[in-house]
């Protein structure tokens, strides 16, 4: 049994966990981490940068739907190679990973130990049986693994998690996919641009993050014009046979019918990865998924001197958010007990789809009713938009009734993620609608879209003034 004392030790060696461990050995701490896994991020590996790299090619199919409207013509027909498309996912994604493994072969070796972390007591882990460490901070960056609902376990090896498509060496006929959130509303899409026959099954009516009632229906016609969709399922059986997976289930006509996938793919959310890690040895107080209690923007533990940082907090389940919260942590678990607050961004989501979904700041499910007012645009006859026939889209803004300062956006259309990025700034910047309409707009781009919805509001915010003048 090996011993290690350490200032520092960081459990998970993902975005969030070599964050941490870089902050804490530029504090001149000694610091150690704890890997059970392949190394290389979520998001390099199985998240942002392979699911990308397959909407890239379902991009560049789907693009051939708009050239007859274009006016232009192409002789012959027009093929999806599945293998080529899968090829290259795989190389650009493990060239990704490589990236960050040549930040994990640069710790040296005696600070990087490979294992299964548990806590035996505030002070003490365990790696496996051979190793015993003793420290002064932790940070706990342990991240997240997939949730499968116990139902889709009947397709049996013709189940796969949304981790695991990008290994797939050839596209598949058909697929079912479960959860039209984040992951499964660009997979699903993608897929079917890539020609596999899909069906996409929710519950609750919920689509991608959006929470406001408007552009959530907006996004479920929209996705709904394009391939199967139900966002409130009831299937009733899922059942493995000889041609793979057979679904029954009553669709949104009532009807109950009976259909078969070669593959049913499982993107119904993830889930921290605290099991087994021995968190009620300690004195943590534990949430009821057994997640320890702490605060955002010190990332402490309680008063203790463990943090927790990245997916496993249950947080924001973001890369730039585990970076941003890996540096705090390991910096304050380095300068322990002087434990300071920092910034947290303001929030910023994004889904690839097409067209694009984004939230910003506070969403409509956030607010409270009646201190806001909402800026609205359609982007159906918006003049870049239609120029390039992506005019598909809705965005509300949110501002403070009594100040008028910016305070959220719910989106669906043409480039989000870049209307999300100037609102972002704009909201963490403290502007209010009359300053972010002070700000330039060019002709003709999209966001002129986005200053539409800000003079709406501004028409709102003029109007409520208005109405509690005459009341008063």
């Amino acid at each position: 049994m090996k011993h290690v004392e350490t200032d520092v030790v960081v459990i998970g060696a993902g975005t969030a966990g070599l964050a941490a461990y870089r902050a804490a050995i530029q504090a001149g701490k000694r610091a150690v981490v704890i890997e059970s896994g392949p190394h290389g991020t979520t998001c390099a590996r199985v998240g942002c940068m392979p699911s990308k790299l397959l909407i890239a090619a379902a991009e560049a199919a789907h693009a051939t739907h708009k050239w007859d409207e274009l006016g232009i013509r192409i002789e012959g027909r027009i093929a999806v190679d599945g293998k080529a498309v899968m090829a290259r996912v795989q190389r650009e994604r493990d060239r990704f990973v490589g990236f960050v493994l040549k930040s994990v072969e640069a710790i040296p070796a005696d600070q990087l130990i490979h294992g299964r972390a548990r806590f035996i007591d505030d002070r003490t882990l365990q790696i496996d049986a051979h190793t015993t460490i003793v420290f002064s901070r932790a940070v706990i960056a342990t991240g997240s693994s997939p949730a499968i609902p116990a139902m889709l376990r009947a397709a049996e090896d013709r189940l796969v998690v949304n981790d695991h498509v990008f290994d797939w060496d050839d596209l598949p006929a058909s697929a079912a996919v479960f959860g039209p959130g984040v992951i499964g509303l660009e997979l699903g899409q993608a897929l079917h641009r890539l020609g596999v026959r899909v069906r996409v099954f929710g519950r609750g009516s919920g689509i991608g993050p959006l929470s406001d009632p408007a552009v959530r229906e907006y996004a479920t016609r929209a996705f709904q014009d394009e391939f199967p969709l139900d966002t409130d399922a009831r299937v009733h059986a899922i059942q493995r046979d000889a041609n793979g997976v057979s679904v029954r289930y009553t669709g949104r006509s009532g009807e109950t019918a009976t259909e078969s996938f070669e593959y049913v793919v499982a993107a119904t959310g993830r889930k921290p990865n605290v099991r087994d890690l021995g968190l009620d040895q300690t004195s943590l107080a534990l949430d009821a998924q057994g997640i320890p209690l702490y605060d955002r923007t010190t990332m402490q533990c309680g008063a203790s001197a463990i943090f927790i940082a990245g997916d496993v907090n249950n947080d924001v389940p973001l890369l730039h958010e585990a970076a941003d919260e890996g540096a705090i942590a390991g910096r304050n678990a380095a300068t322990f007990p002087d434990v300071r607050a920092a910034l947290r961004r303001t929030p910023l989501a994004v889904v690839f789809s097409d067209p694009q979904i984004a939230t910003v700041g506070a969403r409509s499910a956030d607010l409270v009713p009646g201190r806001y007012v909402t800026g609205v645009v359609s982007f159906e006859d918006q003049g870049r938009s239609r120029v390039m026939l992506r005019n598909r889209g809705l965005l509300h803004v949110y501002a403070d009734k009594h100040t008028g300062r910016l305070l959220g956006a719910e989106m669906i259309g043409p480039d989000a993620e870049h209307l999300g990025h100037l609102l972002a700034w704009a909201i963490q910047g403290n502007l209010t609608v009359s300053d972010a309409l002070e700000r330039p707009f060019y002709h003709p781009v999209v966001e002129e879209g986005l200053r539409t919805a800000l003079r709406d509001a501004a028409a709102k915010l003029a109007s409520a003034a208005h109405a509690a003048q005459r009341a008063a």
